[in-house]
C-alpha cells in the first residue's frame, strides 16, 4: 500500500497531541506568533528607552514601535534564516531593520543601537512568561474559589479515607478538597512570585553594556551624563513593565529556572487533584463526577464509557512538565558570558511547560467548578468493611487496659475473622470476653460508627480555609 507524506506547509502547531492546552488562551499566549510580537516589543521599547535618555532620536524610536508588528514579518522565514545565526533575533533585526527604512530610512539604522540578540530574545521571553503567568494565576484562583466552596459544603460529609489504595480510617470530603485547595492556593503564591522576578535583559555582546555605551556616545546626540547603563536598564525595564536585575543575567539563569520551579510545583499539585478525582471516579467507587459536556468522554469502542477526560488531561500535563522543566534547571549550568546551546536549549523546553501548565490550569479550573460529588455513594462505601475501618478507634480505647500489643493482637484477629466469616465486626467483638468486660454491645456500636470517627476534619477543613485564602493577582 501506498503511503503520502504530507508536504510542510509552515502552519502552526495545531495541538494534535496535546488536548490539554489545545484551544485554551495559553494557547495563544505562548504561540510564535506571540514570541515574535514579544521580541519586536522588546526591540521597541529599547528604542524608546533610549530615546527617553537622548541617544536615541524620538521620531526614530517611533518609527521602530510602529513597524514591530509581527503580522508584518514571516516566522518561517526566519526559522530558516535562524539555521544560519542559530538563533531568530540576527534575521528578525534585519527585517524590522528594513520595514523601519521603508517609512523613514533615517530611523532605520536606530534598530537594535548597541544591542546583542540575547538581550531581545530574553527580554521578549520575559514578556512571554508575564503574559502566560498572568493567566496561569487567574486559573489557579478560579481553581482555588470553587474548591473552597465545595470544602465549606462538604465539611461534615464523611468518607473513607484510603492509604496504600485501602480504606485506613475515616476522613471527610471537605478535608480532601481543602487539601486540593491549598495545592492551589500554594502554586498560585509561587506562580505570582516568578511573575514578580521577571527581569529585562540588558547586557550587550558579553554583558558589559559596552556597546549601549559606545553607541550613546557620539554627536549629534547628547553625551550620556551620569550613570548611564543604570538609567538605560531603568528606562527599559519601564517601558516593557518588567523587572529591573542586579546584573545583566545571559549566563545567569535565575529568572528561567524560577519560572520553571513555579511551572513544575503547578502542575504536580493540580496532578494531585486529578489522580485523586481519577480514583473517586471509578465506576466501582463513583464517589465524584466530573462536569458533563455533550460528547465529552465518549469512547471510541465503548458507548456506554463517559472517561474522566478533565482529570486525565491534567495528569498527562503534570507528567510531562517536571521533565522539561529539569531540563531548564539544568541550563543554569552554562559556560562563559553566552553559551553555545545551553541557552538555546531552553526556548522550547520553556514554551512546552508554560502551555502545557497553562493548559493544565485552565483545565483545573474547570473541573474544580463543576466537581460533583456523591456523599450517599461515599456513605455507602464507607460501610463496606462493616465497621472495620474504624478498628483503630477501638484500639486506642483497649490499649489503657489490655496493652497495645494486646489490644492491636486482638482486633487484628476479630478483623480478620469478621473478614473470613462475612460477619459484621461488631458481632465478632460481642464475643470477646477481654472486649465486653469494659464495653457494653450498645457502646461498641456506637463506637464502631464510621460517620463518628473523623477526628479534627472538620476543624482542619475550617482552619485552611481561612488561612488559605487566595490573594488576587496584582
Amino acid at each position: 500500500m501506498t503511503q503520502h507524506t504530507p508536504p510542510f506547509d509552515g502552519g502552526p502547531d495545531a495541538g494534535l497531541f496535546s488536548p490539554v492546552r489545545a484551544g485554551t488562551p495559553v494557547e495563544q499566549a505562548v504561540s510564535e506568533t506571540a514570541w515574535l510580537q514579544a521580541m519586536l516589543d522588546a526591540e521597541a521599547a529599547l528604542a524608546r528607552a533610549q530615546a527617553a535618555l537622548g541617544t536615541v532620536p524620538h521620531r526614530a524610536a517611533r518609527a521602530i514601535t510602529r513597524a514591530a508588528r509581527a503580522e508584518r514579518f514571516d516566522p518561517r522565514a526566519l526559522a530558516l534564516q535562524a539555521r544560519q545565526t542559530a538563533n531568530p533575533v540576527v534575521g528578525l533585526v534585519a527585517a524590522l531593520t528594513a520595514a523601519v527604512a521603508a517609512t523613514d530610512p533615517r530611523a532605520a539604522e536606530y534598530v537594535h543601537r548597541g544591542s546583542t540578540s540575547q538581550d531581545i530574545l530574553d527580554t521578549g521571553t520575559m514578556l512571554v512568561c508575564r503574559r502566560a503567568l498572568d493567566l496561569i494565576l487567574d486559573d489557579l484562583e478560579r481553581t482555588a474559589t470553587a474548591l473552597a466552596r465545595l470544602a465549606r459544603r462538604h465539611q461534615q460529609t464523611v468518607m473513607a479515607g484510603r492509604t496504600l489504595t485501602l480504606h485506613a480510617v475515616p476522613t471527610t470530603f471537605g478535608l480532601k478538597t481543602a487539601g486540593w485547595h491549598r495545592l492551589a492556593v500554594d502554586a498560585a503564591d509561587r506562580i505570582r512570585a516568578a511573575h514578580r522576578g521577571l527581569p529585562v535583559s540588558l547586557g550587550g555582546a558579553a554583558g558589559t553594556l559596552a556597546g549601549y555605551l559606545e553607541f550613546a556616545r557620539p554627536q549629534p546626540h547628547p553625551a550620556p551624563h551620569g550613570d548611564y547603563p543604570q538609567q538605560l536598564v531603568t528606562a527599559f525595564a519601564a517601558e516593557t513593565g518588567l523587572a529591573r536585575p542586579a546584573l545583566p543575567w545571559h549566563a545567569l539563569r535565575t529568572p528561567v529556572a524560577d519560572t520553571a520551579a513555579a511551572l513544575a510545583f503547578t502542575t504536580g499539585a493540580l496532578g494531585k487533584l486529578a489522580a485523586d478525582v481519577q480514583v473517586l471516579a471509578r465506576t466501582e467507587i463513583a464517589e465524584v463526577a466530573e462536569p458533563a459536556a455533550a460528547g465529552r468522554g465518549t469512547s471510541s469502542a465503548m458507548p456506554h464509557k463517559r472517561n474522566p477526560v478533565l482529570s486525565t488531561l491534567i495528569r498527562s500535563a503534570a507528567l510531562q512538565v517536571p521533565l522539561l522543566t529539569a531540563g531548564l534547571t539544568q541550563c543554569l549550568v552554562t559556560e562563559d558570558e553566552r553559551s553555545a546551546g545551553v541557552w538555546h536549549a531552553e526556548w522550547l523546553l520553556l514554551r512546552e511547560a508554560l502551555r502545557l501548565t497553562g493548559g493544565a490550569a485552565h483545565t483545573a479550573a474547570e473541573l474544580a467548578g463543576g466537581l460533583t460529588p456523591d456523599p450517599h455513594r461515599m456513605l455507602h462505601n464507607l460501610r463496606l468493611t462493616k465497621s472495620q475501618v474504624v478498628s483503630e478507634r477501638l484500639a486506642a480505647l483497649l490499649t489503657p487496659r489490655l496493652g497495645r500489643t494486646r489490644a492491636k493482637d486482638l482486633l487484628a484477629h476479630a478483623s480478620l475473622t469478621a473478614e473470613q466469616q462475612q460477619r459484621p465486626l461488631l458481632d465478632v467483638l460481642a464475643t470477646l470476653p477481654d472486649v465486653t468486660a469494659h464495653h457494653t454491645v450498645e457502646e461498641l456500636g456506637q463506637l464502631l460508627d464510621p460517620t463518628a470517627y473523623v477526628g479534627a476534619a472538620p476543624a482542619l477543613t475550617a482552619h485552611a480555609l481561612t488561612t488559605a485564602t487566595p490573594t488576587p493577582t496584582e
